[in-house]
């Protein structure tokens, strides 16, 4: 379309005055020839659009399938691995609790040995006690307090 034919659309259909005779121009279907090719080009992009979507749905579902693969089997090799990942987790805990056991018996015998030695320090002495308050209700004469 020449850019005379552009502005002619622009031009006022008529003047005042007397009515001149003539064939109307058919607007619409200037605008229908002028606008197919245009639409006619976006139909084919939008065909190729729809296409490229569709192509990208299937890839997309296909990773998301290969991701969920992937997914369970490192679920399912981490399971397989709990019990040894357990036992290497307990090794430093079951050393420090032997380790703390060891001191708690240790503590434990050094002060049952304070105990058995301050016992045989102080049983001559309580020994002693023991006879004389033997040997004094013995001694005391019938009947006295």
């Amino acid at each position: 379309m020449s850019l005379r034919d552009f502005l002619a659309r622009f031009r006022p259909t008529g003047t005042p005055g007397a009515a001149v005779a003539g064939v109307p121009a058919d607007r619409a279907a200037e605008r229908a020839a002028e606008l197919e090719p245009p639409l006619a080009r976006l139909a084919d992009v939008q065909r190729e659009a729809a296409r490229i979507r569709a192509e990208a749905d299937r890839e997309a579902e296909a990773l998301r399938q290969d991701a969920a693969r992937e997914a369970a089997a490192i679920v399912t090799a981490a399971r397989a691995q709990v019990p040894r990942v357990r036992q290497e987790a307990a090794v430093p805990v079951r050393r420090a609790a032997r380790l703390e056991g060891r001191d708690i018996r240790s503590a434990g015998d050094r002060a049952a040995a304070r105990v058995y030695e301050r016992a045989r320090e102080r049983m001559p002495a309580l020994l002693d006690r023991v006879v004389a308050d033997a040997l004094w209700v013995t001694d005391r004469p019938e009947g006295a307090p």
